[in-house]
């Protein structure tokens, strides 16, 4: 099936790039979590569209990534969580908390959808995320997350 992306899809493509799937994930993942469109013949005035929107919100050049990548990695971040006696979490730490915990830190606004969390966190203690600000560079950052 052939769709548009409208989001970043790791391994797949950017927003606005045209690519070739097949049925199932297009249909049961892709289109209901809207990070694609079906493509149409009308659809290539959405293209157009929405490469320009990407081209304004992203990082442009690898110096600027490169800049962005030393605030992030330069911010201490901590997250305080609601956890158990052992130092289990009740849930885990999202993209979102990360995002929001970076903000809060002091560090520049990171969508969440750029931030790879290897394994879900769900012990409190230090843990290390990777935030893809350009397809050629990459910020390590180290979180602490500590009961509530």
């Amino acid at each position: 099936m052939k769709i548009i992306l409208t989001h970043e899809v790791t391994g797949l493509g950017a927003a606005g790039d045209v690519v070739d799937v097949k049925d199932g994930y297009a249909r049961n993942y892709l289109i209901p979590r809207k990070f694609a469109i079906r493509w149409t013949k009308g659809g290539e005035k959405d293209v157009e569209q929405i490469r320009r929107a990407r081209k304004i919100h992203e990082i442009q050049t690898i110096e600027q990534a490169n800049q962005v990548k030393a605030q992030l990695e330069g911010v201490k971040v901590r997250l305080a969580v609601r956890a158990g006696d052992a130092g289990r979490l009740f849930g885990s730490v999202t993209q979102a908390d990360i995002a929001s915990a970076i903000k809060a830190a002091g560090g520049p606004e990171v969508d969440k959808r750029r931030i790879e969390v290897a394994a879900p966190i769900k012990t409190l203690g230090a843990h290390e995320t990777s935030v893809r600000l350009h397809p050629e560079v990459a910020a390590t950052v180290n979180i602490e997350v500590v009961a509530a």
